[in-house]
């Protein structure tokens, strides 16, 4: 059985011996399931699955942090008199191979104030940005690279 649909089956059965379904029980369910896997790992063998979910969750609190830097350096911007914005197009090369994990670069780009995806190019070896601070393109580049592209490498392409 694949382990993280038996997570899912020890959260459901948490969430039964407490008699609440709600989304909190599930979650707890989920993570004390988690752990449990964990522990009995060397009785079911070594799994991708452990590393693959620290990734998800590294990946899920980072881009919330960056989403809430952005917000307030836009904001800053847009409600003080001395406007920083120098708005530019980057290109930025492409690390991420899937499919699923290009779409998932771009939209987390777009979903970021102050950053727009624009095109990615017809070999997927490029995408374009719109970046809302621009003082050194090759800064934009590297902080995306090491930070959200290498989030998604991590949690959906597991490398």
């Amino acid at each position: 059985m694949n382990i993280f649909a038996l997570n899912l089956l020890l959260a459901i059965a948490w969430a039964a011996l407490t008699t609440s379904f709600s989304l909190l029980s599930l979650a707890v369910g989920f993570v004390i399931g988690y752990a449990v896997l964990w522990l009995i790992q060397p009785l079911t063998g070594a799994s991708g699955y452990f590393g693959r979910v620290f990734a998800w969750a590294k990946l899920i609190v980072m881009f919330h942090y960056e989403l809430i830097v952005s917000s307030l350096s836009v904001a800053w911007d847009v409600m003080t008199p001395r406007h920083r914005a120098r708005p530019a197009i980057v290109d930025v090369p492409l690390d991420v191979k899937s499919d699923a994990g290009i779409l998932l670069v771009t939209n987390l780009i777009s979903l970021t104030p102050g950053t727009l995806s624009l095109d990615v190019s017809e070999d997927r070896s490029m995408l374009r940005v719109h970046a809302m601070f621009v003082d050194d393109p090759d800064a934009i580049r590297r902080e995306l690279k090491t930070g959200m592209e290498r989030w998604v490498i991590d949690a959906v392409e597991g490398s």
